[in-house]
């Protein structure tokens, strides 16, 4: 019974302190959920594209004081298993068209797709000839184990009825490849890495290695969807020396950059920033704003990833350093509660305590008014019984407890218990 006393005369101050109490439950659970300071990142091997644009991705983000510990890995493959492992530590990776079962990666989103990457297909001159044929019975580099170029190099020779019984295939990482080719260890060499990788230019510059292209490129990318037609236009290494002496067509898969689900917002926001400043300019085989591309992927683009690509990023971002605007935007979220509800709360918290006080009192001058009108009925008859509910009357108005505010209609009301009371006795006095 106390207890409800209490709520019933305190409810407003209850009221506002139970609104502030959650109010400061979700900003300390909104302020406890901040970016992460380090995140993995699964690249490739040394000297191939994705460890190189890994790197570059750590530098953009270390601006913003986000540290990005790059691993190296064997490709495309084996990222994608580290991704799905949560043990792993990684949670964003770059992995190539082709190698994603989009089955098994229902933790996995894409940021978008960000570059080409073309295979290229080197080979010593003496094994020279044209397209995939003519590797049959030669020693070929294929990329090392559980590497996207492992996986589309052997299904591309698959097709052409090259297996290890007809030519040794042998699972080399970029730079032991390249070693191993310009020493005429082996006959070639299927790679994955950007026009500008240390071991593609040494391989181009080598007067006894041969770029080697694709003439039934056309034919590929209609079995392989996500493979893409590119060229290396002649001359574009040397001018003067006209290398390549004609233009080479090669096939590119696109890279896209996966995340994990659960990879903090502002974090994807973080990358979609390095991507675009990384990847947006033109290049050998891409245009000016090509990329980065708001391509699915095999992978659903994950909310950030549409919201910056429909929008940009976001205003507080393009003015405040990373830090400073994502508190920020985490406190106008928080506004949002405040003047939501708390603002019309305290306008008119007023007006219905004003109204919760009054109506006791008020409540009171009915019963009160109904015993008045009860003694106009009967005259001075039955007068012990409204004496009785009198006195209870001004019982319960003692017990009232309200704000000095409201202290006069408390008395008021008092001073009307008693001009009844006299009444009632005046009344009493005629029937004696």
């Amino acid at each position: 019974m106390a207890a409800r006393d209490f709520l019933r005369n305190n409810w407003p101050a209850i009221t506002v302190a139970v609104t502030a109490a959650a109010i400061t439950f979700a900003a300390v659970v909104m302020l406890l959920r901040i970016p992460p300071r380090t995140i993995g990142m699964a690249t490739g091997g040394l000297g191939g594209a994705y460890y190189e644009f890994g790197s570059r991705y750590r530098e953009e983000l270390a601006r913003a004081n986000v540290e990005v510990r790059v691993m190296q890995t064997a490709g495309s493959l084996e990222n994608l298993a580290l991704l799905l492992n949560p043990r792993s530590g990684v949670s964003v990776a770059l992995v190539q068209g082709g190698t994603i079962n989009a089955e098994d990666s229902s933790e996995l989103e894409s940021l978008g797709t960000v570059f080409y990457e073309p295979l290229w297909l080197f080979r010593g001159r003496e094994a020279a000839g044209r397209g995939l044929d003519g590797l049959r019975g030669k020693k070929i580099a294929t990329g090392p184990d559980r590497s996207g170029t492992q996986a589309l190099s052997l299904e591309l020779l698959k097709r052409h009825g090259i297996k290890q019984q007809v030519s040794e295939l042998l699972p080399l990482a970029t730079r032991e490849a390249a070693d191993r080719l310009l020493a005429g260890d082996i006959d070639a060499a299927f790679m994955v890495a950007s026009w500008d990788a240390p071991d593609v230019q040494r391989l181009l510059a080598a007067k006894h290695i041969e770029l080697s292209g694709y003439p039934q490129a056309d034919a590929y990318v209609a079995l392989y969807p996500f493979l893409n037609k590119v060229v290396v236009p002649r001359g574009v290494r040397d001018l003067a020396g006209d290398q390549p002496p004609h233009d080479v067509v090669l096939i590119a898969p696109k890279a896209a950059l996966v995340v994990r689900k659960d990879l903090h917002p502002a974090i994807q926001l973080l990358l979609l920033n390095a991507v675009t400043q990384i990847h947006s300019g033109p290049g050998i085989f891409q245009r000016a704003n090509e990329f980065p591309a708001a391509e699915a992927f095999g992978l659903p683009l994950s909310d950030e990833a549409l919201r910056f690509y429909k929008s940009g990023p976001p205003f507080l971002h393009n003015y405040l350093p990373f830090w400073v605007a994502e508190l920020i935007g985490k406190l106008v979220i928080l506004l949002i509660p405040i003047l939501g509800v708390l603002y019309p709360m305290m306008r008119f918290l007023p007006v219905l305590y004003d109204w919760t006080m009054r109506r006791k009192i008020l409540r009171l001058y009915g019963e009160l008014r109904f015993l008045e009108e009860e003694l106009e009925a009967l005259g001075g008859k039955n007068a012990s019984k409204i004496a009785v509910e009198l006195e209870q009357l001004e019982q319960q108005a003692n017990r009232l407890r309200v704000p000095v505010a409201y202290a006069s209609m408390l008395y008021m009301l008092r001073h009307h218990i008693d001009l009844v009371r006299t009444g009632l006795k005046r009344h009493a006095d005629k029937v004696a």
